[in-house]
């Protein structure tokens, strides 16, 4: 399979089956010495490895007839179809907004007309959704068009182009044990596995071969999006162990729905992700799956109000305001919050929800105590009326300067199945990717896959599940930036922009010129006592230049001084016809002049004319399709 793009660097080699790339992990050791806070410096050599070869994927929804289960498969069916559909505000064409890694980017590097930006989706060869496979498992009998039908969530001239499509689709009989869901969801249940616990566990296993060799699919993961059901509680000699968790299956204690599914889906190798907030990875779960060194991931969706709260309090906090309330009210009137009417399954929800910004407040010795933290309620009301359209209305409240507040308050209307199903899409995906990657370290130079607990998921999910002693992270753009630099190591994509330049004051109107070797060369900077910036990436100043050779500085003369306006092994970029303002930043601003007049100075603009490269004559002019500044001989630029 192609890559959208090659990375040229001597650390980074394709093959036929892979993409192999070396990466130094710097980072700093931090200890507490005889009262002294000392930080050093450390580093690691990494060598990732990245298959190549991306395979059929196929996954199975625990809960294939609810809202969340139609809704991904019609959104992949109508995608795959190419489906558009009219509706009172026009017409609309399938797609998948709202997954990170489809309709998400992440800047590659910087090119002549600045920074590039890539889909996540091309950092690494991926399954595209057009291709996946699914199949599943729902306590209730109806075929998926008419789960469709019942959801209400897709527009009706939608459904009726996916109708023929989707009522082939029959979910196959599930676990269903009532103590763990609420009560009112008995009249569904019409599509119950029969057998004890360990003949129900076989038969998930069973059914799971069954889809991978009827599909032709080469891998399966198995994904929760069921009813939420109750805490299970930890108890020594049931659940504590890998061992004490099969003998308890085989003796039929109690074990969730949810933990059978993920201890059927471990033995059969095949990946398991929690998309409902329940404990389903007891600790002998989590044991089982790192024996057989199989992923398992969750748990809760992470979609709309979560999602909105895991920024606003990292936000928030991070300003040096001290947030002491928070209090969130939610109804909806889909199945999830008919289930969720019920006390036992609302704690569940209820603890995923509360959770999320303890690792924010801990951050923050400054504004909180050992044991202070905000106050944070949590209210979920079941209104048949409004469906899957939840609404949520939170408030954030304060304490400032002085003993002042600042309330926040935030209406959101949040299309709950819409939302969840591209985050389904991205938690199996990244999985599969996860299970192509293997590293080693110089140290350690045996190849060896991620820990069983894929920590890696956090983004998408409210609670999230990580290997034990792991710090838990819930600030949401640190969790992006988690899958960011995950992706890049192994593609080595890594954009590394050089230090800013020592900055040394110049003298208003006197130009800078810059010798680099032999050659006097015109380069362009900040105005004022700001000193004069090269043009790369995180540095003040302007984008302009010439093109230059790797390693040999540029000095600068002003009047009669020499000044060094770059630092050795630095590269200024080569300009675009655009251009940049000289206030220091890429974009106008100031009223400066863009475009062919060239740069301006705080809105006065420069009646230099850019010139292409090639239509010139000089020593500078070359074949080149790029464009020069000429020099002025008046003036501060």
């Amino acid at each position: 399979m192609a890559e959208p793009f090659l990375v040229e660097s001597p650390d980074v080699t394709y093959s036929q089956d892979f993409i192999e790339a070396k990466y130094t992990y710097s980072t700093a050791h931090v200890c507490r010495e005889n009262g002294v806070t000392k930080v050093r410096p450390c580093s690691t050599r990494f060598t990732f490895r990245t298959g190549r070869q991306v395979p059929r994927l196929g996954v199975m929804l625990v809960g294939w007839g609810g809202n969340n289960g139609t809704t991904v498969t019609a959104a992949v069916l109508a995608n795959r179809l190419g489906l558009s559909w009219m509706t009172k505000t026009g017409r609309k064409t399938a797609n998948y907004y709202g997954s990170l890694l489809q309709a998400s980017t992440v800047c590659l590097g910087t090119g002549p007309s600045g920074d590039v930006y890539v889909p996540f989706r091309d950092l690494l060869p991926m399954v595209h959704p057009n291709d996946i496979v699914f199949d599943g498992w729902d306590i209730s009998s109806l075929n998926l068009a008419e789960a469709m039908r019942r959801a209400e969530v897709l527009e009706w001239p939608l459904q009726e182009q996916l109708w023929p499509h989707m009522e082939k689709m029959k979910p196959r009989p599930s676990i269903y044990i009532p103590q763990f869901i609420a009560a009112n969801q008995e009249e569904r249940a019409d599509n119950v596995l029969s057998g004890s616990m360990a003949e129900q566990v076989e038969q998930i296993r069973r059914d799971i071969r069954d889809f991978k060799e009827s599909s032709g699919v080469d891998k399966v993961i198995v994904l929760w999006t069921a009813n939420t059901e109750r805490f299970c509680d930890i108890v020594p000699g049931l659940n504590d162990t890998a061992d004490n968790l099969l003998r308890a299956i085989e003796r039929g204690l109690e074990v969730s729905p949810s933990t059978l599914f993920a201890v059927a889906s471990v033995l059969e190798g095949c990946a398991y992700i929690n998309g409902s907030p329940q404990n389903t990875f007891v600790p002998g779960a989590v044991e089982l799956a790192a024996q057989r060194r199989v992923f398992i991931g969750g748990d809760d969706f992470k979609s709309g109000q979560t999602k909105l709260k895991s920024v606003l309090v990292d936000f928030l906090v991070g300003a040096g305001l001290k947030t002491k309330s928070i209090v969130s009210y939610n109804h909806l009137g889909n199945n999830d919050g008919k289930n969720l009417s019920a006390p036992q399954q609302f704690r569940s929800k209820e603890i995923s929800k509360s959770n999320v910004v303890d690792d924010t407040v801990q951050a923050n010795p400054v504004l909180y105590g050992p044991q202070d933290k905000p106050d944070h309620c949590v209210v979920i009301k079941y209104v048949p009326y409004v469906g899957d359209s939840k609404r949520a209305l939170d408030e954030y409240t304060s304490e400032i300067m002085m003993g002042g507040t600042n309330t926040i308050v935030i209406h959101n209307t949040c299309e709950d199945s819409l939302l969840a199903s591209p985050i389904i899409l991205d938690l199996a995906i990244l999985t599969e990717l996860c299970q192509r990657i293997t590293f080693c370290t110089e140290a350690d130079p045996e190849f060896q896959g991620f820990h069983s607990v894929l920590s890696i998921l956090a983004f998408l999910c409210k609670a999230p599940l990580v290997p034990e002693g792991t710090p838990v992270v819930n600030a949401l753009f640190r969790q992006r930036s988690c899958i960011e630099n995950i992706l890049r190591y192994p593609g080595a994509t890594e954009c590394h922009h050089p230090p800013c330049p020592r900055r040394h004051p110049r003298v208003q109107g006197v130009p800078v010129w810059g010798t680099q070797g032999a050659r006097r060369v015109p380069v362009w900077g900040t105005q004022g006592a700001g000193g004069p910036s090269v043009g790369y990436p995180g540095c003040r100043g302007s984008q302009c230049g010439v093109p230059r050779v790797q390693g040999v500085p540029v000095w600068g003369t002003q009047g009669a001084r020499r000044v060094p306006v770059s630092p050795v092994g630095s590269s200024m970029m080569v300009p675009v016809p655009r251009g940049p303002s000289m206030d220091g930043s890429p974009f106008p601003s100031h009223g400066g002049a863009q475009g062919e007049q060239g740069p301006s100075a705080r809105g006065v603009p420069t009646h230099r004319p850019w010139y292409p490269m090639g239509a010139r004559t000089d020593a500078r002019g070359g074949a080149q399709n790029k464009w020069i500044p000429v020099p002025s001989t008046s003036g501060s630029q």
